[in-house]
């Protein structure tokens, strides 16, 4: 019988140190650039992050998944207001992101491969638009913050507008198809 309780309170335990893995990132002090180019010149701005979390074994990362409020979409390169507003207009429509449709954007953490120190190389399951495809990227990650650029071909999300795979014709008013995101996650305190 005591063999028993200790089993199961070795087990409990051990699933309490798990849970206490889990690191809740903070949307507020977190930060998500995207750089979009095109021909002739090149867009950048940001987008929030909703909510989100990491795992870890001890100190290494396991997983993690997260929600982009894709409303939030910003501009930091325009600084004529029509044009500005128009730009963002023209990223929620359907041309691009379809935010009144897709709110959010979710990023999960599939496989995550330790390379060295704390330096990873993760796959992980984008979804954008109600669409979800594989990425693949290097992240730097401790329980305190992490960072990663992510880089993703919008057209695997339906994001055609632009494209030279689509419209092969259009010269210098072609959009190149990947988006950069720089991500910096923080830990809430």
């Amino acid at each position: 019988m005591l063999k028993k309780l200790l089993i199961a309170t070795f087990t409990l335990s051990s699933i309490a140190a798990f849970a206490a893995d889990k690191v809740e990132i903070d949307p507020a002090a977190s930060k998500l650039v995207y750089l979009a180019k095109k021909v002739t010149g090149q867009h950048t701005g940001e987008v929030k992050l909703s909510s989100g979390h990491l795992n870890f074994a001890k100190d290494s990362l396991k997983g993690g998944e997260f929600e982009i409020d894709m409303t939030s979409i910003t501009n930091n390169d325009l600084t004529d207001k029509d044009y500005h507003k128009k730009f963002i207009d023209h990223m929620i429509s359907d041309d691009f992101f379809s935010v009144e449709k897709f709110k959010t954007a979710k990023l999960v953490l599939k496989t995550v491969k330790k390379e060295k120190a704390d330096t990873y190389k993760v796959t992980g399951d984008l979804t954008i638009k109600g669409i979800t495809a594989p990425v693949t990227f290097d992240a730097v990650a401790t329980k305190e913050k992490a960072t990663a650029k992510v880089t993703f071909d919008r057209t695997k999300y339906d994001i055609k507008y632009g494209s030279g795979k689509f419209s092969p014709t259009l010269g210098d008013k072609m959009i190149y198809d990947e988006v950069q995101l720089d991500v910096v996650l923080t830990a809430k305190k």
